[in-house]
């Protein structure tokens, strides 16, 4: 029975080594074909339009993307906000379950994009990256970024996702590096619910002062 469980085991562990990358990248493949032609035929009032017909299931497709680093149509910036003002504010305030349910959707839907991306450069290794079309972070940005997942190590991965111009640049260096999956994943989400806390505390107040007038 155990030579039988183990034969079943080294099967499968022969898989993921012979046609795991292809998963992967048959994965992101599709992820990368969703995002190319929401470059190509969609705009940031698409993105609102779909949040507003769809709620949190376009949400979570959304910020799929953006973790991946395919969103190019939208910025990121503006979703959780927009989500928050369209499906959670009401005349006497703000739905805080709705509100929390829209933070969950948009931290797993940008967790399961930088793990697909991840895996990706785990797998595929960096030169292979730099070579795809869809891939569109620059080597000498990239080598900046390998520097500094050299030098900070795992405290850099949610450091640098809780902010705008960093967010998910380590996520090739740490899949390089062969940090472990489920760390990668947890860290990474713990600097997208920071990015996005701050991000819609500042909306909100902004939107109260009369500074935003679009959502």
């Amino acid at each position: 029975m155990a030579s039988l469980e183990s034969s079943g085991e080294s099967r499968l562990r022969v898989f993921a080594e012979d046609y795991g990358l292809l998963v992967v990248a048959g994965t992101f493949f599709a992820l990368a074909l969703a995002g190319v032609y929401l470059f190509l035929f969609g705009d940031e009032e698409l993105a609102r339009r779909l949040i507003d017909d769809y709620g949190i299931y376009a949400l979570f497709c959304i910020f799929v993307l953006e973790g991946a680093m395919l969103m190019y149509f939208a910025p990121s910036e503006a979703l959780v906000p927009f989500a928050i003002t369209t499906l959670a504010r009401t005349d006497g305030g703000y739905e805080w379950g709705t509100v929390a349910l829209i933070f969950a959707v948009a931290v797993a839907g940008a967790t399961v994009g930088q793990v697909a991306l991840f895996a990706l450069a785990k797998r595929g290794g960096r030169e292979w990256l730099l070579q795809k079309p869809w891939f569109r972070v620059e080597e000498s940005k990239l080598d900046r970024f390998d520097r500094w997942f050299l030098r900070w190590g795992r405290p850099a991965v949610p450091v640098s996702n809780a902010f705008l111009f960093t967010r998910g640049m380590l996520t090739v260096p740490a899949g390089v590096a062969e940090m472990d999956v489920s760390e990668f994943a947890a860290l990474s989400a713990l600097g997208t619910l920071v990015f996005e806390a701050w991000l819609a505390v500042a909306a909100h107040y902004a939107i109260e002062l009369g500074l935003l007038t679009f959502f």
